[in-house]
């Protein structure tokens, strides 16, 4: 069965029959379209069960659809059933995010803390320094070439004292100066990349972050959960959520399932534990989608105890959750983490900035999703190939978008640096809760 924009650019008009049990998906399915409900007139769509039809006629604005409801009398639409519609055209999108306690995500805040550090004292730092971790064990090393100095062992200290460890933690480093071949290709004048690879940027409207619906939700059950942990004993920041959206068309219509899973102190039960998380977390973050909400399947703690936690339930490693980080599984990722590296290190600053034209593709109403690709060749100053991809999601000719990029954008290091002002010791607010999607950060910016 086709699309419902592909049928709009052969019929007239498209004519679904929709039942009670699936109005609401339908709603939302409509309305991801840009249609507006107007009336519905009750039919009979066999003899015991009782429906609506709504009629969807093409107009010339490509992918903005009029709709009006009830029979009209000439240029017979086609007809669609729409539960057999939707179960041909739907798929579902899984996406997870990690609180702070989580050891690969601790491993990142204290890469990043380094960082901010360096750049602090000396803004032209080379910053490579990564950690893992695994019981009171916390392993440091890597590469580094800043003038600053650096409290390596106070720093990372203090942040676990944060996340809540008690325990005094042994701290083994190895850390060098970076390469001289690698340093003088990079440090430049123009400023080179610091690596070869690729990296994506990608942006949907279906959310006002510009996001997919199932990472935002995912990142900000971990942030309601931190907020409640930190306010309740008992609870320890060693947390995980998992949200699946059902799509249509590639457009959210339903939440199918939310799982949580959170560290506990051995004293709080497991009835306890879950009427709290479904009633403080939970239905507090969902309060706010009512329009994807119908029967969301909560789970809560399936393995039941989650009492040993953190470093002591498994190893942790910096750039482990380059997933999380960026867009939850929808976007592709060039494989090189984010966390621990400097500016020049295109892995995150490229992807920055791809994400940056991405945002302000789809922003400005040149397309609905677009992904931003980009590569990068060691020691060179501009990017060896850039491609768009709207997905057929486009509201202008694709020649036009490549134009505006053109026009608006430079993909080099240099010139990523200075625009995105990426010497600031901010990196340790984007080690949790994803690096995309929060307006705090200068490439969620929209330009004019």
């Amino acid at each position: 069965m086709k699309k419902l924009s592909e049928l709009l650019k052969e019929e007239e008009r498209v004519r679904f029959l929709i039942d009670d049990e699936n109005k609401k998906d339908f709603l939302n399915f409509a309305t991801q379209y840009g249609c507006k409900w107007v009336g519905g007139e009750e039919i009979n769509i066999n003899e015991d069960k009782c429906g609506y039809i709504m009629d969807i006629d093409r107009t010339l604005s490509i992918g903005r659809i009029g709709t009006t409801c009830a029979f009209m009398g000439k240029n017979q639409p086609i007809k669609i059933n729409f539960a057999d519609y939707l179960a041909e055209n739907s798929e579902v999108v899984t996406s997870e995010s990690v609180n702070i306690g989580h050891p690969d995500k601790t491993c990142d805040m204290i890469a990043d803390a380094f960082l901010d550090e360096a750049l602090r004292q000396d803004p032209m730092s080379q910053m490579a320094v990564e950690c893992a971790i695994k019981d009171n064990k916390l392993f440091v090393f890597g590469e580094a070439t800043t003038k600053a100095k650096i409290d390596y062992d106070g720093i990372a200290r203090n942040i676990l004292k944060d996340i809540g460890y008690k325990c005094q933690f042994e701290i083994i480093k190895q850390i060098s100066e970076q390469s001289v071949d690698i340093h003088n290709a990079v440090v430049t004048e123009e400023v080179g990349a610091n690596d070869q690879g690729m990296v994506f940027g990608y942006a949907t409207d279906e959310t006002p972050e510009f996001m997919p619906l199932s990472i935002v939700i995912a990142h900000k059950l971990m942030r309601e959960y931190e907020t409640f942990r930190q306010q309740n004993k008992g609870y320890f920041a060693d947390a995980k959520s998992q949200v699946t959206v059902q799509y249509l068309d590639g457009r959210p219509i339903k939440i199918l399932t939310v799982l949580v899973s959170v560290s506990h102190a051995e004293e709080v039960s497991y009835k306890r534990l879950a009427s709290t998380i479904r009633e403080k977390v939970i239905d507090k973050v969902l309060s706010n989608y009512p329009q994807y909400v119908q029967d969301v399947d909560v789970i809560i703690n399936p393995s039941g105890r989650f009492t040993i936690w953190g470093s002591f339930g498994d190893s942790g490693c910096v750039g482990r959750k380059i997933v999380v980080d960026s867009y939850g599984g929808v976007g592709r990722v060039g494989g090189g983490c984010f966390s621990s590296k400097n500016a020049t290190k295109v892995d995150r600053s490229g992807a920055y900035y791809a994400r940056y034209v991405a945002k302000n593709i789809v922003a400005h109403g040149l397309c609905h999703k677009c992904e931003v690709q980009v590569a990068y060749g060691i020691g060179l100053s501009q990017p060896i190939a850039i491609n768009i991809n709207t997905f057929g999601t486009e509201q202008k000719p694709l020649g036009q978008i490549q134009k505006y990029v053109k026009n608006n954008f430079d993909f080099s290091p240099k010139n990523i640096i200075k625009e995105l002002d990426l010497l600031k010791p901010i990196y340790s607010q984007t080690a949790s809760y994803g690096h995309f999607g929060r307006n705090e950060f200068s490439w969620e910016k929209i330009k004019d």
